[in-house]
């Protein structure tokens, strides 16, 4: 914790005195607080990379501690969905995996053979060239 917070204020130490040099300079204040932050970054980008890489090593090691505290995530629902679908392969239930492709899947046999034919044209909805169409940003 030390090592971030030493360079959480050094950044912001960093970031007020550029401010501070900028507006002495008749920058302009919301300018001068943009060009110090982008310098800011810059400086600890270039100068500041063991105090970074410091702090971001013992926010790892604490990020890891408390996942260890936790333990493993269960995801509940995958349990439930899985131990479903192993009842339903133990009691020989037909299309346990068609139900999972979609509510159009014909199961494992289906074909070009199953396909509705498309050469006769719907004559329940109008056409592109019948007026009752709507198209594009006309809705």
């Amino acid at each position: 914790m030390r090592q971030f917070l030493l360079y959480a204020v050094i950044r912001l130490g960093l970031w007020i005195l550029l401010w501070w040099a900028l507006t002495l300079l008749d920058v302009g204040v919301m300018l001068a607080g943009v060009l110090a932050a982008l310098i800011a970054m810059l400086i600890s980008i270039l100068f500041l990379d063991r105090l970074r890489d410091a702090a971001a090593m013992r926010w790892k090691a604490a990020d890891e501690r408390r996942a260890e505290r936790r333990g493993p995530d269960i995801d509940e629902d995958a349990e439930y969905e899985d131990a479903m679908l192993d009842d339903a392969a133990r009691n020989g239930e037909a299309g346990t995996g068609s139900d999972l492709r979609g509510a159009g899947a014909a199961g494992p046999a289906a074909g070009p053979a199953q396909l509705p034919d498309l050469d006769e044209p719907d004559h329940d909805q109008p056409g592109p060239d019948q007026p009752g169409q709507v198209r594009g940003s006309d809705r």
